[in-house]
């Protein structure tokens, strides 16, 4: 096995081999060169790499030439560097420090020296745009990686009952970021944990007082709540000790009523649910109650998924504790679905990973976990392997009779279908997703297919049934309170008032859709850089002036999330303002997404 360890974050890249620091390449576009072949999803030609990287040279192959070599002689015989497309393969056994950070446990993670700097920290290239905008967007997606780490950690150390580590790790991201709500319960919660209420309410109310300074509202109930404690339905003392049987019908009643989408009743009787089981005793059922409950709060409750994610942690802690880890599977789907939403999608992945190896012969479990995998794979432009997950979820949702992993299976595949403009292929999934759920009664998650098939109307040129489509969406997505659906609808709205040459109008809707979506802090990010990308394509061609802030602000999100498809789109907008620069850099992000319908404009 090689013992071959690349370290490219922070601002002294080095390679070590069997033990020893091997001296470094000359010049830095070397190491350039190492952290884009190591990083990159894409397959570049010769050409490509000595275009991105040596355009100013005399005799660019020439000058790539040479710098393979020298990578060649610092990696040493068991990686092998060549070919066209040049391919960088690594032997078995070795380590590079950026891939650990997003593919590691937070516990392997959080030991490596390298956590929480840039990649090539302050290392200068000369005039490279191309490469420089590739360099950003994985500084800011692994800088966004390393806070995860901390966030997964603070997560574990509180359902471990350890507030003292959860305060420190909690305060490290509250100091990087004193606007993130998820770090600020985080934080409540390790002061409550460690046994300081009077600390646990004073964070409380510096937030509060923080929130209402700085974005003239105050945080969500998660944060409100934080200091509480956990809201346990306990007995009276004259109640009977509840025994099994009780303890596992109030459980299926609390399940029962969150699938009917009554989420108070259906909270109430889980929190019970765990309070009994913790009497009763019995491993398994302490395990499905704290399952269950942590299922209903990350999918019932708007705004509660970090006191779901502490709950579900805590299954999953007793399910490995009693050396029975498949039994909180859904536990580890559920906690993945968390991430996937907030955009962490590296983290989602190990969750839904392990969700998966631990399902065994539960189909329905396999099949939610390969759905949502091809979420997490479309989100970031990977297209091609997420049809190919929702093509497998489909089939064991078929196999095993589940209607609401079909329905979402065809949903993404439908919104997949969209993105690439396969519009026929989009209408015949998202029409079988709508019909779907309609026939076994999920009309909560009617808009979203609605509003993707009412784009498919609207880019067909049927604004009338595009419009009816989109209102009946958005008014339904209003009734559920759900901002992720009225974010969808709310944007289409938009496209549709500027297609009528309202352009006023549609930017209004768009900017009004973007805000709406994230209304709540465990909102589905995608979704914000769905709206952005409209409203800077409609401001790039109306309103130049307003553009560049949209643009600011897609490029932010999309590269802190990875979400590398809405990244290019960032900077085509940027060079259809002329910025020739943001043109070439649009290229060479884009060579990363697997979308042929990925329209960029022409660089020089």
């Amino acid at each position: 096995m090689a013992d071959l360890r690349i370290q490219l974050l922070g601002p002294h890249p080095l390679v070590s081999r069997d033990g020893g620091t091997k001296p470094p390449p000359r010049g830095r576009k070397a190491w350039a060169l190492l952290a884009y072949l190591t990083l990159t999803r894409a397959a570049p030609t010769r050409q490509w790499l000595a275009e991105l990287l040596f355009s100013d040279a005399a005799d660019p192959l020439n000058a790539l030439s040479w710098n393979l070599s020298q990578l060649r002689s610092l990696l040493g015989p068991d990686a092998t560097l060549g070919g066209d497309p040049v391919v960088l393969t690594l032997a078995p056994g070795s380590f590079v420090d950026a891939q650990a950070l997003t593919a590691s446990s937070w516990r392997h993670a959080m030991d490596l020296p390298g956590l929480g700097c840039d990649l090539l920290q302050d290392m200068p290239l000369g005039a490279c745009p191309g490469f420089e905008a590739w360099l950003l967007a994985e500084r800011r997606r692994l800088a966004a990686a390393a806070e995860d780490v901390l966030r997964e950690a603070a997560r574990a150390r509180l359902a471990a009952g350890d507030g003292v580590r959860t305060v420190d790790l909690a305060g490290r991201l509250v100091a990087a970021n004193p606007l993130d709500e998820d770090a600020q319960e985080l934080l409540i919660r390790g002061y409550l944990a460690a046994g300081d209420r009077l600390a646990a309410e004073q964070q409380r109310d510096a937030c509060v007082a923080l929130f209402r300074r700085e974005l003239g509202a105050v945080p969500g109930i998660a944060v409100l709540h934080a200091a509480d404690g956990p809201a346990v339905q306990r007995r009276a003392l004259s109640d009977r000790a509840p025994s099994r049987a009780s303890t596992v019908a109030r459980l299926e009643a609390g399940v029962s009523s969150a699938q009917a989408g009554a989420s108070d009743t259906a909270i109430r009787l889980l929190r019970q649910a765990v309070d009994e089981a913790e009497s009763v005793g019995d491993p398994a059922l302490r395990i499905r109650a704290r399952a269950a409950l942590g299922s209903a709060l990350v999918h019932a409750v708007r705004g509660r998924d970090g006191e779901g994610a502490q709950v579900l942690l805590e299954a999953i802690a007793l399910a490995d504790l009693t050396g029975t880890p498949g039994a909180a599977a859904q536990a580890r789907r559920d906690l993945g679905y968390v991430e996937l939403l907030r955009g962490r999608y590296d983290r989602a992945r190990r969750w839904l990973d392990d969700a998966r190896e631990l399902s065994g012969g539960d189909g329905v479990e396999r099949a939610w976990t390969c759905a949502l995998t091809g979420v997490v794979d479309t989100d970031l432009g990977r297209h091609e392997r997420a049809l190919a997950g929702f093509a497998e979820a489909l089939e064991l949702a078929r196999a095993h009779r589940d209607a609401q992993v079909e329905v979402w299976a065809l949903t993404f595949a439908g919104r997949v279908r969209l993105l690439r403009r396969d519009l026929a292929g989009a209408r015949a999934s998202l029409t079988a997703a709508i019909d779907s759920a309609r026939s076994v009664g999920w009309t909560a998650f009617v808009p979203l297919p609605e509003s993707l098939l009412a784009e498919v109307d609207l880019l067909e040129g049927d604004l009338h049934a595009a419009s009816g489509a989109f209102e009946h969406a958005h008014a339904m997505a209003v009734q559920l309170d759900d901002p992720c659906w009225e974010g969808m609808a709310g944007r289409g709205l938009g496209l549709v008032a500027a297609a009528r040459g309202d352009i006023s109008e549609g930017m209004d809707r768009l900017a009004d859709a973007r805000t709406r979506c994230v209304r709540v802090p465990d909102a589905y990010l995608w979704i914000e850089g769905y709206c952005l990308d409209a409203l800077c394509g409609l401001a790039v061609a109306h309103d130049p002036r307003q553009a560049s802030q949209h643009i600011d602000d897609l490029e932010a999100l999309a590269a802190r999330t990875g979400m590398r498809e809405l990244v290019a789109r960032a900077y085509a907008h940027r060079g259809r303002l002329g910025d020739q620069a943001a043109a070439e850099a649009a290229q060479v992000l884009a060579a990363e997404v697997d979308n042929p319908a990925l329209t960029l404009p022409r660089s020089r």
